[in-house]
Parts: C-alpha cells; structure tokens; sequence
C-alpha cells in the first residue's frame, strides 16, 4: 500500500492506478470494521482503491468536540494494508485550507433540517472537504456508509448539482452483535454508557415495527424518544421518519422512508437510522 502526504505524492501515486477503474472510501480515520466494509466493497466495485485519512476541521462546530475526536494512525494504516487497500491520503490541513482559501460548497434543502441545525454549518465543511477529495482523486466510485443517511444525501446532491463525475454508493451500517451501530465516536463512551446507548437502535426498531402495525408516526416516533430517554440518554435532538432522499418529514409511511435519531449520552452525541 502507498502512503502519500503531499499532493505532488498524491498525483504520482494516481499515474500508477489509472490502468483500470478507482474507488474511493474517504475517512476521518479511528477505523473500524465499518470503514472495512467501505474498503471490502470498494474491492468489489473497482480495480483499485484508494483511501483518505483527514481529520476535517470545518465540519466540526464545536472546537472541543475536533480535539477530542480519536486518532489512531498506525493502526489506522495497519488495518487498511490487511484490507488490501492500494493508496492512502493522509494530507494535512494546511494542504486542504492553504492560506486565504474562501470557499464554501453549501447545498441547500437537504441539508437544513435535522443535522444541519444542530450542528450549524456541518454540512458545509462536509460538502467542501468531499467535493476537493474528489476533484483531487477523481475517482470512477465513492463509498460511504448509510449511518450517516444525512451526510450521503447532501454529497449525493453536491455530486449531482456540480456535474463530479463520481458515482456515490451508499453501504450498509455496520452493527456491534447487540445492534448498536459501529462508529468512531463508540470509542468516546463509558462502560456504562456502551451498556445503555444500544436503547437507540433498539428504539428505532421498535418504531419501525409498531408503523408497519399501523400505529401512527407521531406516536410511534415519540413513544421511541420516551424509550431512549429513560435508557439514560440525556438528549434526544430528533427522532423521526422521513423521506430517504430530501429528508423532509413524514407523518405516514411512504417508500424509500427513513427512521434517523440523534441523541446525547455523557458526553458523546451518537447517530443512526434504519430503514422502514
């Protein structure tokens, strides 16, 4: 596997992987067997694949939560060699964000709702540092996965609106045997925390089943919060069904729906979401 830093590293490594088609699995890094499943299905889908490691700055609007996000690079680098992984981009800031950089990449409509007001401006940064990944890859594919359902939405948006050509490919969340999706931030809990944060996709579930029962959305959804909150969460920021593409909310089933949750326990914020 090569390891480049530098964009002149970076477009000579390319040359050399240009011969057949190219995915991509962009990351922050603190891997695990969910970024795996991003690297096995890039294998499947192209000739080569290549990886980023980059912590991104912008997408943070909370500076406490970015110095307190894991970084694990030699593991990190271990795990994508066994993989099988062709190329890895581990640039650092000041490459991404050279001095006087001025632009923004902000996509509107999908990405107000939800995410976008509780972290103000996340989806910005997001939107910025997947278009520049991409416009300095060029990949044919692009992996992400579907626990951050928001997140594939917005990029799927941008790539479509700017015309990149990258084919955007959503993978399935990645679950811990007791169902509680795989995740960096994981890491960040408590044993007691671990314990009790799998109410949120169980929750999720049983919202889901009491819907297709034919029990309304508003009381299936809020009867779910209620379940999270007594787990020991101490916040739930949303709980809800929505349409899987826009994310506008539902008040009935309709396909393609999507049931997506945020909430706090301790300190760490975690995410997930599943299909109706």
């Amino acid at each position: 596997m090569q390891t480049v830093r530098s964009g002149e590293e970076l477009a000579q490594a390319l040359s050399g992987l240009r011969s057949g088609t190219l995915a991509l699995v962009p990351t922050m890094g603190a891997l695990h067997s969910g970024h795996m499943a991003l690297i096995a299905e890039a294998k499947a889908q192209a000739d080569h694949v290549a990886a980023t490691i980059f912590v991104n700055p912008t997408q943070f609007n909370d500076p406490a939560d970015l110095e307190r996000y894991p970084r694990t690079e030699g593991a990190d680098l271990a795990m994508l060699t066994k993989a099988g992984c062709d190329l890895v981009w581990l640039p650092p800031p000041e490459q991404l964000y050279p001095q006087g950089f001025a632009t923004t990449v902000s996509v509107r409509g999908v990405s107000e709702r939800w995410e976008g007001e509780h972290r103000p401006g996340h989806f910005d940064g997001v939107a910025t540092i997947v278009a520049k990944l991409l416009l300095s890859v060029r990949p044919d594919v692009a992996m992400f996965g579907e626990k951050d359902w928001q997140q594939l939405a917005v990029i799927r948006r941008m790539v479509a609106d700017l015309g990149i050509g990258a084919e955007i490919v959503g993978v399935p969340t990645v679950r811990e045997q007791d169902g509680l999706a795989l995740s960096s931030r994981n890491a960040l809990l408590s044993a007691d925390e671990r314990r009790r944060a799998v109410a949120l996709p169980r929750a999720l579930e049983d919202a889901r089943d009491a819907i297709l029962r034919g029990t309304p959305v508003i009381q299936a959804t809020a009867e779910a919060t209620s379940t999270v909150e007594r787990a020991g969460f101490s916040r739930v920021d949303y709980l809800a069904l929505v349409a899987g593409d826009t994310l506008e909310p539902l008040t009935v089933p309709a396909g393609g729906a999507r049931l997506i949750a945020a909430a706090v326990i301790g300190t760490t914020r975690l995410i997930d979401n599943i299909p109706l």
